[in-house]
């Protein structure tokens, strides 16, 4: 069944929807283009799913009508946040979630937010070119220099002591580790022992959230030399919706996108990336070059990826560069029988029936 974006009147009839709050990829700042960092929304009902915290996602989240309007309201139904990786472009603002959320609907909440995220890598990721560099880069804070989403957010909460402290004692706020719940993704006993070697290592999806609404599971999928970095699978009363988040060509994408009813998938416009910095550029980067093939997926890999998954329609989101035409986006529907929709910043996707449906 295809889904196509809806208008916000067709999509409130639908119980289950999916919003797209940003769909830009990449720290850089696009010329010519006004998408929004790389942000999405699940919906079953009035509860609310947020995975990743692109740019801008706070004010996108007011401008779809997710949430409740007023003064001081918004986040009132967000009931879980899904950190695919620790990538800047994916969590630059995070702190704006958690530092916001007293002025933005936490009076609301029936319960704490849950904040769900990819947990310590364990060893620092390999020196690319290493022979060839004469100046190797030193360890930053080499304490702990790969800490999980249960780590920097406690870290975060430290560099705002100031602020917290002053909302808390002056203005009466509720302590936001009351208003949040933080915790790292477990990986399954024996996944994930070679970040370096091999950090896509064959498995299944595995739980890392359920509620009355909704069941989410992981699993690693290739964004080396990030680790972990995970795909988000929702099944909810009406249909299933993969999240990709940042990967390459993996063969653990297919398996957890089985016969999903949507899958968000990341893509980038390798053309782009070899005028930029390819070997006949004018200023040629190899080690972006690398990181650009091998932790993510062309236009022309992932029609086949969807294709192989059986998954009734492909939306392509965390589009990089933000500013490439529409027309050159819909060449991923090569090798997919499926329905492709190009993201465009807040559009809606409704699943199953709408209401009044017969």
């Amino acid at each position: 069944m295809a889904h196509l974006p809806l208008s916000a009147e067709q999509a409130a009839r639908h119980r289950t929807r999916v919003t797209l709050l940003g769909t830009a990829g990449g720290p850089p700042w696009w010329d010519g283009s006004d998408r929004a960092g790389i942000s999405t929304v699940v919906s079953v009902g009035e509860d609310h799913y947020l995975i990743d915290c692109g740019e801008g996602w706070g004010p996108q989240f007011r401008k779809s009508g997710l949430g409740p309007t007023g003064f001081q309201k918004g986040l009132d139904n967000l009931r879980g946040v899904f950190i695919t990786h620790h990538h800047s472009d994916h969590m630059i603002d995070y702190p704006n979630l958690l530092l916001l959320a007293w002025h933005n609907g936490s009076n609301g909440l029936k319960q704490p937010i849950q904040v769900v995220g990819p947990g310590d890598r364990g060893t620092l990721p390999p020196i690319f070119a290493e022979e060839k560099r004469e100046h190797l880069p030193e360890v930053f804070h080499p304490g702990s220099p790969t800490p999980g989403l249960v780590e920097s957010t406690q870290r975060l909460l430290e560099a705002y002591a100031m602020d917290i402290n002053d909302r808390m004692r002056d203005n009466a706020k509720q302590d936001l580790r009351e208003i949040f719940e933080f915790r790292d993704i477990e990986l399954p006993p024996g996944t994930g022992l070679d970040p370096n070697g091999d950090p896509t290592p064959a498995m299944e999806p595995f739980e890392v959230y359920r509620d009355e609404n909704i069941r989410v599971t992981a699993i690693l999928v290739d964004h080396r030399p990030i680790f972990p970095a995970f795909a988000f699978r929702f099944e909810t009363p009406d249909g299933a919706i993969v999240v990709s988040g940042d990967t390459g060509v993996c063969e653990n994408l297919v398996n957890i996108s089985q016969g999903a009813d949507i899958l968000l998938h990341e893509c980038i416009d390798m053309d782009w990336v070899d005028g930029l910095m390819g070997p006949d550029s004018p200023m040629p980067d190899p080690n972006l070059m690398q990181h650009m093939l091998a932790a993510h997926t062309a236009i022309e890999e992932v029609g086949p990826q969807a294709e192989k998954a059986g998954v009734d329609t492909l939306v392509l989101t965390h589009l990089v560069p933000g500013n490439t035409p529409v027309e050159k986006w819909e060449k991923a529907q090569i090798g997919f029988s499926g329905t492709l929709v190009v993201g465009e910043d807040l559009m809606v996707f409704g699943l199953g029936a709408p209401s009044g449906s017969e």
